[in-house]
């Protein structure tokens, strides 16, 4: 009787197979180095054009879209994690930062609509009636704004934590 399959090893070798040396340790990756300030400034940029654009949009269609809202906190939390890497405190601050961006976007849509209906520009509504803003906005405040705020907080914790992966 045959075998098929010859036996496993070199035939002709004077003992036992040498197993092969042991692979030394890889060496520890260097750290990542510290971008947490860089982190910062591309969330802090990236919030004030997205409240920016946030506004704009929904002061031109003179509504909030929750989706946007979304945008602009994943846009925050990207750009801090994708600058930042994955310092800790980033997704925290990016939530924060997209609080301040939805808000101050609120504010822009109010003062383009203030604008279109008191024939002013938005630009001076903004600037030079802050105030009326703000007091137009704290009576406009209902629980879909507040869900806005959630989403747009989730939304950028999430998107700086992806990003930093």
């Amino acid at each position: 009787m045959s075998q098929s399959v010859p036996p496993p090893g070199n035939p002709f070798a004077q003992g036992a197979a040498a197993e092969p040396a042991p692979m030394p340790p890889a060496p520890p990756a260097p750290p990542a180095p510290s971008r947490v300030g860089l982190g910062l400034v591309a969330a802090v940029v990236a919030a004030l054009v997205a409240g920016g654009v946030y506004g704009g949009i929904a002061g031109s269609i003179e509504r909030e879209i929750g989706w946007a809202a979304v945008g602009v906190g994943f846009l925050v939390g990207f750009a801090a994690g994708k600058a930042g890497g994955r310092n800790p405190v980033l997704p925290v601050v990016s939530a924060v930062l997209s609080l301040g961006a939805v808000y101050v976007g609120q504010l822009v849509a109010l003062a383009i609509i203030g604008g279109k209906e008191l024939g002013v520009s938005a630009t001076t509504l903004f600037v030079d009636h802050f105030d009326v803003l703000t007091q137009a906005w704290k009576e406009d405040l209902d629980p879909l704004t507040f869900l806005f705020f959630a989403l747009a907080a989730f939304a950028a914790f999430s998107g700086s934590k992806k990003a930093a992966a």
